[in-house]
């Protein structure tokens, strides 16, 4: 297990900026956070459910929780998952594939990243 030497939230560009020693950088937009929450909401209880509509979200509140995890706090309200390091960890190692494979299952869904989108759907 590896533990960030540094955590920096940066509010305006939405991103968690996680540094590893002086040399290994990573920065995770909120939006990928967001959708790979490792909350019951996200995951499920098997089967992942698929996050709609999140373009823009952003973290408004980062907290560490006990020595093994930070708990992640969303301005759309999900508060509910505790990222452990080793999580972190994967998805700043995975985050190119990761995102890809979401958007390609969104994709096949004919689902949007775009909250308005859901939005006008639901009108129609």
């Amino acid at each position: 297990m590896r533990i960030p030497t540094a955590i920096k939230l940066h509010k305006a560009s939405k991103t968690l900026e996680l540094h590893y020693g002086d040399n290994e950088r990573y920065t995770l937009p909120a939006e990928f956070l967001r959708v790979h929450s490792p909350s019951a909401e996200v995951q499920g209880h098997g089967k992942p459910i698929l996050q709609t509509g999140k373009l823009g979200v952003g973290l408004s509140k980062i907290e560490p929780a006990g020595n093994y995890a930070l708990k992640l706090t969303f301005d759309d309200g999900h508060d509910s998952g505790l990222f452990t390091w080793d999580y972190l960890e994967q998805l700043s190692l995975r985050q190119s594939e990761l995102w890809s494979d979401y958007l390609a299952t969104l994709a096949a869904a004919g689902k949007s990243r775009d909250p308005s989108e859901s939005v006008v759907k639901l009108l129609l």
